[in-house]
């Protein structure tokens, strides 16, 4: 039971990132139209922005689960100062940022209605830095990390996240030509 708060830490971190990593692709997905471009339900929508929501909480949990472990010794400052901390300075760095970025890109997420789309989408692209931020977290600070089996994991994620990013920026350069209906009717996207 002494180390419960350290699994917790371990496994919090882990899920806390698959969950981030599954937002992003989602998001992407969604936004890239790579899930298809008809007009698509509600819900799908509603799975990217809760997959975000239980990725913080899982952070979260992650943060407080590695300040109550006693393994380490991490206080308030090591995990909310880049560089503060003594174990890794450099590794838990990139988690601090990494969740500063996500609660700046969650909380605007759900203050959306209230906010300027200019700075909403600005803020949202934060995702980006944050998905590398937390990968490079769990890649050099994680004790669970150094396996093949997430080594694996993150670099197929990187290659995802990096080839839906390319088709997106594509897609952004190169937008569907528009066509007309015959009737003088209002131009749609092919």
């Amino acid at each position: 039971m002494s180390h419960l708060a350290w699994y917790v830490a371990r496994s919090s971190g882990l899920v806390g990132w698959a969950l981030l990593t599954a937002s992003v692709l989602w998001g992407l997905g969604l936004s890239s139209r790579a899930l298809g471009a008809k007009p698509r339900p509600v819900w799908l929508l509603d799975l990217h922005r809760y997959l975000g929501g239980l990725a913080t909480i899982f952070t979260l949990v992650h943060v407080l689960g590695i300040v109550a472990d006693s393994t380490v010794h991490f206080g308030l400052a090591s995990v909310l100062v880049p560089f503060a901390a003594t174990w890794h300075p450099a590794a838990v760095a990139w988690g601090v940022i990494a969740l500063y970025l996500l609660l700046a890109v969650e909380l605007t997420s759900l203050a959306r209605n209230r906010l300027p789309r200019r700075l909403w989408r600005a803020t949202h692209v934060a995702s980006f830095p944050l998905f590398g931020f937390s990968t490079v977290h769990a890649l050099t600070a994680g004790t669970d990390t150094g396996s093949v089996l997430f080594v694996s994991v993150a670099g197929a994620a990187v290659a995802l996240v990096a080839g839906l990013t390319a088709l997106r920026v594509h897609q952004l350069r190169h937008p569907a030509p528009r066509r007309t209906l015959a009737l003088g009717g209002v131009p749609t996207r092919v």
